[in-house]
């Protein structure tokens, strides 16, 4: 039953992907990213979002929502996100107050529909084999996006972990914070419990989203600052799902 309710969710995801994807190429011909992000990015992202929970089984709760600046609150904001699975990808640009900006490999750009879309929305894409390239890439257009009003999201561990699994921390998120004067809002999320890595197949249960106080970069250094956000993560992670971490 697991298996055929995921396979439903799944061919809504790339039956309403194509459609919406086309219609967003369409229009960045004559609006900007804000308004296809309304029009298009948000509606289809929440779709999936709501297709797992109802159809999949696969609900979620937020803890620490207050700890998310006010909508007309201008800081600069970086989310530091555990990642463990496609879900989150998904939740967080649907379901936070602001348009977030990912910094991805490029090479996602190649994926028909999803891929040009998503070359279309303004984000920060870098080829991951010129690392100085990138990090300058990252630097210039991670400040000016910020500067608009968006918010940097980036994984520190770089990659999906396995549930219970700890990845090496990179400093790419607390390099930028402390370049930008930006504050980092760190999240723990237990995503695998029901969508593991490397599968589509859902487990029906309840994902937990915890929402850290936001890191202000100022005076910090770069090591230091990551240290505390990964301790502050993965402690969350130990508390929300324990029996992961037995």
């Amino acid at each position: 039953m697991n298996a055929f309710r995921s396979l439903l969710v799944f061919t809504w995801l790339v039956v309403s992907l194509i459609p919406m994807g086309l219609g967003l190429l369409i229009c960045s011909i004559f609006v900007g990213d804000r308004l296809l992000w309304r029009w298009f990015g948000v509606p289809w992202l929440s779709g999936v979002i709501g297709a797992a929970r109802i159809v999949g089984g696969v609900k979620y709760r937020v803890h620490g929502q207050e700890n998310l600046p006010t909508p007309d609150d201008m800081q600069r904001i970086i989310l530091c996100p555990k990642h463990q699975s496609t879900w989150e990808t998904f939740f967080f640009p649907a379901w936070m107050p602001r348009m977030l900006a990912y910094v991805f490999k490029q090479e996602l750009l190649r994926i028909p529909v999803f891929g040009w879309a998503m070359g279309r929305l303004n984000m920060i894409h870098i080829d991951r084999s010129k690392r100085s390239e990138a990090w300058t890439k990252v630097a210039r257009q991670g400040e000016v996006l910020m500067d608009q009003g968006k918010w940097i999201i980036m994984f520190p561990e770089g990659t999906r972990s396995e549930r219970g699994s700890q990845g090496k921390y990179k400093t790419g998120a607390t390099r930028l914070a402390t370049l930008t004067g930006a504050s980092i809002i760190p999240i723990a999320v237990t995503s695998a419990k029901c969508w593991p890595r490397g599968t589509f197949w859902f487990i029906p249960g309840t994902i937990d989203v915890s929402i850290g106080a936001p890191i202000p970069s100022e005076g910090r250094d770069q090591d230091e600052m990551m240290v505390e956000i990964e301790e502050w993560i993965e402690s969350e992670m130990r508390r929300l799902d324990p029996e992961a971490y037995q």
